[in-house]
């Protein structure tokens, strides 16, 4: 079992930055890839970002290449994913989540966070 805490979100304007934090438990950590989704009120939940467990495949969701970065530390057990240029539209609950294959699809995780809310003001 792995039990997953975001923290980082926060109140942001436009053009700014967050670091998003996704700490796990247990010591299974290095077998899991992890993602980052996003779901904003009314809509879907969406892929942000991917990282394999080693870290050597990582995959973006078209729009934030460029303004967001994955990455993890497996010797703390935490993911991570640094948020710059930040638009009004990436206002949305950010969920960290592990499985054991790195997808751009919510159904291949296992296990999911809590989520941390990220609000971008113009």
């Amino acid at each position: 079992q792995v039990q997953l805490v975001e923290s980082g979100g926060g109140l942001v304007q436009a053009g700014g930055s967050l670091r998003l934090s996704c700490a796990a438990s247990g010591r299974t950590f290095s077998r899991y890839a992890a993602g980052w989704f996003r779901q904003a009120p009314g809509k879907e939940r969406d892929f942000v970002a991917a990282i394999d467990r080693s870290a050597g495949t990582i995959n973006y969701a078209d729009s934030v290449k460029g303004r967001f970065t994955i990455s993890r530390d497996n010797a703390k057990n935490t993911v991570y994913l640094q948020m710059n240029s930040l638009k009004p539209e990436d206002t949305a609950v950010y969920y960290c989540a592990f499985g054991m294959t790195m997808s751009s699809g919510w159904y291949e995780y296992n296990y999911w966070g809590q989520g941390t809310q990220v609000t971008v003001s113009s």
